[in-house]
């Protein structure tokens, strides 16, 4: 008789004398090994989002000993404003370091967004696909480049990494304009595309005259656009300075 809360015994089959419900030998190893890896991805993921920033950054200077090993120096002016490590949407080790130049109202006019990436180990099938057809040289190193146009008020998609930089530029008393321009440069660390360097450099719309409207596709002078972006371009990869140096596992040998 089987009584409500309580386990039953298995069945026995007198033929074969292997009991009923109790799992083989082999399937029992596969599901503690299943447990093993998802407490050690489980593990893993949890260690990079209780990690505190590595690179360091004096001054104006970032300092980074890996992925890359690299000393990215941003102009004097540029106020640093805090740093924020975390795991992005699961899946990817974040590391992003902001510094601003601000007028006296606290209104951001230029804005160094400095990040480093690499997916997961638990995610080994994940790949960054950029597929952007220009490219820059900065310190030796190769970039994609994206440019566009944001307006201040546009939606922030929700745990993005833009909306932790906003968070760091709020804290700092800060506020962002009506519209800004934005430059993003990536360095894929090598073929296996798990890794990258994100630069985004981003200024101030109003001195060009121009709305985010007016610049967007379909707007009264989006074919002002390309050239304001190319200067724009430009000004970046004169204001961010990039030298490569050996990393610590280099060091080490």
């Amino acid at each position: 008789m089987s009584l409500t809360g309580l386990a039953t015994r298995p069945e026995i089959s007198a033929h074969s004398a292997i009991v009923v419900g109790v799992p083989s030998i082999e399937v029992r190893l596969q599901r503690q090994t299943l447990i093993a890896i998802f407490h050690c991805a489980f593990l893993s993921t949890w260690l990079v989002a209780q990690a505190a920033p590595e690179r360091k950054v004096e001054g104006s200077l970032i300092i980074s000993k890996r992925d890359p090993a690299v000393e990215i120096q941003l102009p004097k002016s540029a106020n640093y404003i805090g740093a924020d490590r975390w795991v992005l949407y699961d899946i990817a080790d974040c590391e992003l370091h902001a510094f601003v130049e601000a007028d006296a109202q606290h209104n951001v006019q230029r804005l160094y967004w400095v990040q480093f990436e690499g997916y997961v180990p638990t995610q080994p099938e994940l790949k960054h696909t950029y597929n952007s057809p220009q490219h820059t040289q900065i310190g030796g190193l190769d970039f994609y480049v994206d440019t566009w146009v944001r307006a201040g008020k546009e939606e922030t998609t929700p745990s993005s990494d833009r909306e932790h930089i906003e968070a760091l530029i709020r804290a700092h008393g800060d506020k962002m304009p009506a519209g800004m321009m934005y430059v993003r440069l990536v360095h894929l660390l090598d073929d296996a595309k798990r890794k990258e360097l994100m630069i985004i450099y981003g200024e101030y719309l109003a001195p060009t005259g121009f709305s985010v409207v007016d610049l967007n596709q379909g707007g009264r002078s989006q074919d002002r656009w390309p050239q304001i972006a190319k200067s724009l371009v430009e000004r970046a990869q004169q204001k961010v300075v990039i030298r490569e140096t050996r990393s610590s596992n280099e060091i080490s040998k």
